[in-house]
């Protein structure tokens, strides 16, 4: 999710003195409307690193991009939404199932878990109900948690769909919604450049990928009807019924509620 960063709360970041929440004993103190413990107070202070790394930008956008964003806690977005009040947040949504196995894979390809059967449920199984996994497979929750504290104009959502298929536009689109140039001339690397493209993927077969659909039914359906966009498309592509049905959307609040307690 990358967040990009209005460069003027960057570069003129107040003094460490001054800005808010800093203080060299364990004294709690009020900020955001919320008194603050000491481990709020460090990640105050880890804030104030994560902004200097903006600094050298000066006057140019700037912003990051990780999937990690989408694993915060509802409480640590508001102190980032907090601490920059100008920023601006882009989540590109992807088919949770096919947004698993592609984390699957670049695990196993980067040796961060060991190799498994790809044809044993089991084995799969094992390795899908990880924390940090599910955490990152939703994305329902994961916008669901980031509009509780980003206003409207500051926050949009992409697929993952629009990049395989128009990469140009979808790039034009984002241009825009950072007030940037999208007919500014940019890097050398075409929009179409891929740098996990030679990645081999590990092989996914029929019945390993409709045990995966029926794993995220309930998640695909409410993408679906809360996303909207492409996402409109993924539970066809198992089989679903397009129909969303009430009672759906209402289980998938103790959905919502789950996911931001493991968060």
């Amino acid at each position: 999710m990358p967040m990009v960063h209005d460069p003027i709360s960057c570069a003129l970041a107040p003094t460490r003195a001054e800005r808010p929440g800093f203080i060299n004993n364990s004294t709690p103190i009020q900020i955001s409307g919320c008194l603050l413990s000491r481990s709020c107070i460090i990640l105050i202070n880890w804030l104030e690193h994560y902004a200097r790394l903006f600094e050298p930008k000066g006057s140019l956008l700037s912003g990051d991009i990780s999937p990690n964003y989408s694993t915060l806690s509802n409480e640590v977005i508001r102190q980032v939404v907090g601490y920059f009040p100008t920023l601006k947040v882009i989540f590109l949504a992807r088919d949770p199932v096919e947004r698993v196995w592609s984390h699957l894979s670049m695990e196993v390809h980067y040796h961060q878990i060991e190799s498994f059967d790809v044809t044993d449920i089991n084995e799969v199984n094992r390795n899908l109900v990880r924390r940090g996994l599910l955490l990152r497979s939703y994305p329902s929750a994961v916008v669901a948690r980031w509009k509780r504290h980003v206003h409207p104009d500051r926050f949009r959502i992409y697929f993952f769909d629009d990049l395989q298929g128009n990469p140009t536009e979808l790039r034009r689109s984002i241009l825009r919604f950072l007030d940037a140039d999208p007919d500014k001339p940019g890097s050398r690397v075409t929009t179409d450049y891929n740098s996990w493209a030679r990645m081999e993927k590990l092989p996914l077969t029929d019945q390993v990928r409709s045990h995966l659909a029926r794993f995220f039914k309930k998640e695909l359906k409410t993408c679906a009807a809360r996303l909207g966009g492409p996402a409109r498309n993924w539970p066809a592509r198992y089989g679903f019924s397009l129909l969303l049905f009430l009672w759906d959307l209402v289980d998938d609040l103790d959905l919502f509620s789950w996911l931001d307690w493991i968060g």
